[in-house]
């Protein structure tokens, strides 16, 4: 059975989630900020498994929500070893820019979300390189766009995607996908390939760190680029036009989408902590990059 580690951020269930790959190397993907890392050792513990079992943590990206514990967990776990696409292995090491940048979208609500953050040595890290081998039980899929190191996971033997961020946001089964794109570093062009890709892998389910199991990851793609491609229209409308509320307006619209298939409690609750506005303003950015390149370029 595929099923994640809740790890109940700020006590929110269904947020986040940590894979688990059991068997002759235990594994995790993405074992989550450092503020979690008692619930994901008793999550572990309910599996049968403990910290000092790990062989390896396997991180689609260095997000803090994703990789905020991993130094924490090679502190405690001698051998553990941390697979993570070369281009983002420098920040595990230094990790001091990502902490910056991850406080000026979060605020106040930074250190209650994601904790401290802790340097992974080099030594620790096995850094994929575009056009290298799978690892262990899984392939490497390179999914840029949320962010360019960004990688999927493939079991083939299963069939399962763990796919990171690079489907969206999908809190329950059925409901519509939110997509993550948080300044600094959506690059929208480049998720739109990353979508074509994974819709023709032939993944048979989706894993999802934000959240759970999905069937149809060539729909839930499709999905993607279709609501993905409709954002970046209505932020450049919304720029073109001077409309300084609609940033507001697309979060209250995002929570009342997704209310019928979460509950209005928990979807309030994910998005008091991780705002779609915050989303929207990542586009805003990303435009705004593209503007500039072109104006530079015609210069």
């Amino acid at each position: 059975m595929i099923d994640p580690i809740d790890l109940r951020v700020d006590g929110i269930e269904g947020a986040i989630g940590v894979w688990v790959l059991e068997g002759p190397e235990p594994a995790l993907i993405d074992p989550g900020p450092s503020t979690c890392l008692d619930r994901l050792e008793e999550g572990l513990a309910e599996r049968g498994l403990a910290l000092s079992d790990l062989a390896r943590v396997y991180l689609t990206h260095i997000h803090l929500d994703h990789a905020g514990v991993t130094g924490h967990l090679v502190r405690r776990v001698p051998g553990l070893e941390v697979v993570v696409h070369e281009e983002g292995a420098p920040h595990l090491v230094d990790p001091d820019r990502l902490v910056a940048s991850t406080r000026r979208t979060f605020g106040a609500s930074h250190d209650r979300l994601w904790g401290e953050v802790l340097p992974v040595p080099v030594e620790r890290i096995r850094a994929w390189a575009p056009g290298g081998p799978s690892v262990g039980a899984l392939r490497a899929v390179p999914s840029p766009g949320h962010i360019a190191h960004h990688l999927a996971w493939l079991d083939e033997e299963t069939g399962t995607l763990y796919s990171g961020d690079a489907l969206g946001i999908l809190l329950a089964p059925g409901a519509p996908v939110h997509p993550p794109t948080p300044p600094p570093s959506l690059d929208a062009a480049a998720w739109q390939r990353t979508l074509g890709a994974l819709a023709a892998l032939g993944a048979e389910r989706a894993a999802a760190a934000h959240f759970g199991v999905h069937a149809d990851p060539a729909g839930r793609a499709r999905e993607l680029a279709a609501v993905l491609d409709a954002l970046l229209g209505r932020v450049q409308h919304a720029l073109r036009t001077g409309d300084a509320e609609a940033g507001a307006r697309y979060e209250r619209e995002v929570r009342d989408r997704l209310a019928p298939f979460t509950g209005r409690e928990r979807v309030e609750r994910y998005f008091d902590a991780f705002r779609a506005e915050t989303d929207w303003n990542g586009v805003v950015l990303h435009l705004q990059r593209l503007a500039r390149a072109r104006a530079e370029g015609a210069s």
